[in-house]
């Protein structure tokens, strides 16, 4: 089985933040200004081994792949930033792409999502709109078949994986993806697309994704948390964090790790077959989202070495799965969900990983070829 760790790119300014958040804006500016809410809330989370770094280095990107090798983990998935031909946060792929360095494999996630104010709750201040076009398909594919045919390019059997984030935000997401294949092919390429299910309603029409090869399972899925999206006061909150995590607070949204664990795998499929699974690391968006942020605490790594090696072994017993297992994330710093270093817990999560899948050795050919998305239940 191949772990892959998804990778966040926001660690270096671009003219964009620096207009609309502030000059110089990274991740890391939420990360330091940080505050616990709490007794014994967790935060600041500060990095440890590779400090607060700057992604245009190309050093540094060279230092996170030799610290993902030496752990077991397979490859990186890049967020990929495209609105109707415009990328944002491009330069450290790019550089990747276009160096050839560091020799680790890597895949493209494309966050399609319109991009706002969110993290301060207000919903309707649009920085840049997601928009699609059957133009933009054919261009955004040519770019594509240009990554895919990299050697390092991560992929199920001989075919380039490619995940949506929101696969029904599309007018028409198979025609789209019909286009992507069509112009993939020209090039003597079958790409395997994903759709993730990160945004997808409980119930949905299957036939939308009919398109897609696979549907990635993504964690942390918020939704199976209780009262997760009501940011205001309430008193069963209050209650709930009182008796539950000992907090005497209303409006802050908490929840130990298990139990986010054990609510979400109710909402997980009976097997995994046409599913590609993911294990989150973390999670705790106060920095970005102050008192409107989500807390999961109390993750360590012994419980996410216990996820891990139940999701493995799920995997091992379901036929027609793919290799690879997704990690969210390697470097959400402001979402708490970071398997990169920090103070608190060192390389803890990455030996997690390495003695998990340590007598994992490379699958060759098409041995493991996931079903198609229509098994999903």
């Amino acid at each position: 089985m191949r772990p892959v760790a998804i990778y966040l790119p926001q660690f270096h300014p671009i003219p964009e933040n620096d207009a609309w958040w502030q000059q110089g804006f990274t991740e890391w500016t939420n990360v330091a200004k940080a505050k616990p809410l709490f007794r014994n809330h967790y935060q600041p989370h500060l990095p440890s081994d590779l400090g607060f770094y700057d992604l245009r280095v190309s050093e540094v990107r060279e230092q996170q792949a030799q610290l993902a090798k030496e752990h077991g983990i397979h490859g990186f998935c890049y967020y990929h930033y495209w609105f109707n031909g415009q990328r944002l946060l491009e330069r450290p792929f790019t550089e990747v792409l276009e160096s050839g360095k560091p020799d680790f494999p890597f895949m493209l996630f494309w966050a399609n999502e319109t991009w706002s104010k969110r993290w301060l709750g207000e919903q309707t201040d649009i920085l840049l709109k997601q928009t699609y076009s059957t133009e933009d398909d054919y261009n955004h594919a040519e770019y594509l078949v240009k990554v895919f045919k990299d050697k390092r390019y991560i992929k199920v059997g001989d075919r380039p994986v490619f995940i949506i984030y929101r696969p029904l935000d599309f007018p028409d997401v198979s025609a789209s993806i019909k286009i992507l294949r069509t112009v993939c092919r020209r090039e003597n390429i079958e790409p395997y697309v994903v759709a993730s299910n990160s945004h997808l309603p409980e119930t949905f029409d299957q036939n939308a994704l009919s398109q897609f090869d696979s549907i990635l399972n993504f964690r942390p899925q918020l939704g199976a948390l209780p009262d997760v999206f009501i940011n205001r006061f309430l008193w069963k909150r209050l209650k709930r964090n009182f008796l539950k995590h000992s907090v005497l607070n209303g409006k802050l949204k908490l929840y130990h790790y298990k139990e986010a664990l054990e609510l979400m795998q109710k909402l997980e499929p009976e097997t995994f077959q046409g599913i590609m699974p993911s294990v989150f690391v973390g999670w705790d968006n106060t920095p970005r989202r102050n008192e409107k942020g989500v807390i999961i605490y109390g993750n360590n790594a012994d419980l996410f070495k216990e996820e891990l090696k139940r999701v493995k072994t799920k995997m091992t017993n379901t036929k027609s799965t793919s290799d690879l297992i997704f990690i969210n994330a390697w470097n959400e710093w402001a979402e708490g969900n970071h398997l990169e270093p920090d103070l608190r817990n060192n390389t803890d999560f990455l030996k997690a990983i390495q003695e998990v899948f340590k007598n994992e050795k490379p699958v060759k050919g098409n041995r493991h070829i996931p079903a198609p998305v229509s098994s999903y239940t």
